[in-house]
């Protein structure tokens, strides 16, 4: 293994900073990844090709060009391929994400009275701007027209938020995809944390199903605990087909259970990635890191996409889990770490 004081991902779609002094870095063979020759290779292929065009440095663009034309996945990766640990000091976390679905109606009603709103245009492109509390007691949004959608809830408006896309289905039996526009500036602070916290919930208990559970049984103080994350997400309209995943971070579609949300000052965006989960239900998978989240931090700290809907909500909701994370880089780059020993 060797210890890395500064390392920068010339490799990365946008290079990320040098990184601290604790970082440790140790290249691999395929054969130290735990149940590397039972995956499903080409499936892996398939969503790395929808981004790596995005991969615009020299490493990149020839492994693209000849991935989109190759029939063996698994040759592709291991030859032109190296796995890389990257550590940072903290234990790895594994965490699931997935694209909700919600009724939602064109017009606020006594029903549906919610807002879903798009950026506003005064929100600032960088820095701290007004918080939830402030925006929704305030009235900073109401009335100007800003609202895509009324929804039912105000906690499944709090978790699409959480999750950054969508897909909504109007009451006229329209659908509209829907992905993040812009923030607040604010940390993401975990309302279900707050009613452990609190001892409104049990620490077992905190889901989606018992915050809304709570707030419907108790509007008024729900109203002011969802406000304890101060977060806020705004979002655009997307036009994607029915039959392709959500937007991430590349601006291209996501790949069910082939796609994992990553920390870029670690891992390229776009970079095939190697995860070993433990847990009830462990993963050995090849995946591509196509998203980012603003919780996602870390070497080895990766959120798996689950797809579309309330099932594969459930399964985003379970995974949990501990387990060592790789990225795959193109060889010569995966080399020329060892030459970077800096001590």
């Amino acid at each position: 293994m060797i210890r890395l004081r500064r390392i920068i991902w010339s490799a990365a779609l946008i290079a990320a900073p040098a990184l601290a002094s604790n970082i440790t870095v140790s290249v691999h063979d395929f054969s130290d990844l735990d149940g590397w020759s039972q995956d499903q290779h080409d499936q892996a292929l398939g969503a790395f090709v929808e981004t790596c065009p995005d991969l615009k440095s020299a490493d990149w663009q020839p492994l693209c060009a000849i991935a989109q034309h190759t029939d063996d996945a698994k040759t592709f990766f291991q030859a032109f391929f190296k796995p890389v640990m990257i550590r940072d000091g903290d234990d790895a976390k594994f965490t699931g994400y997935f694209e909700p679905e919600m009724t939602v109606s064109r017009v606020r009603t006594a029903k549906y009275a919610y807002p879903i709103y798009r950026v506003p245009p005064e929100l600032p492109k960088s820095g701290v701007w007004y918080s939830r509390a402030e925006l929704e007691n305030r009235g900073i949004l109401r009335n100007r027209g800003l609202e895509i959608a009324w929804a039912s809830d105000p906690v499944d408006v709090l978790f699409l938020q959480i999750q950054g896309s969508g897909r909504l289905r109007f009451t006229d039996g329209h659908s509209q995809r829907i992905g993040y526009g812009g923030g607040n500036g604010h940390q993401y602070r975990s309302v279900g944390q707050e009613m452990i916290r609190r001892g409104l919930l049990g620490k077992h208990q905190a889901s989606a199903a018992s915050i809304k559970k709570w707030v419907r049984a108790n509007p008024e103080r729900g109203r002011g605990l969802l406000q304890h994350n101060p977060s806020f997400v705004f979002f655009r309209e997307l036009n994607v087909p029915e039959t392709k995943g959500p937007l991430g971070a590349m601006n291209r579609s996501l790949t069910t259970k082939r796609t994992v949300a990553i920390d870029p000052e670690y891992v390229p965006l776009g970079a095939p990635v190697w995860i070993e989960t433990q847990g009830a239900k462990p993963l050995r998978r090849l995946m591509i890191a196509q998203d980012t989240g603003s919780v996602i931090k870390g070497a080895q700290r990766a959120d798996i996409f689950m797809g579309s809907g309330a099932a594969a909500g459930k399964e985003a909701s379970k995974i949990k889990d501990a387990g060592s994370l790789f990225v795959l880089l193109p060889v010569k780059r995966a080399l020329s770490l060892l030459d970077q020993n800096d001590p």
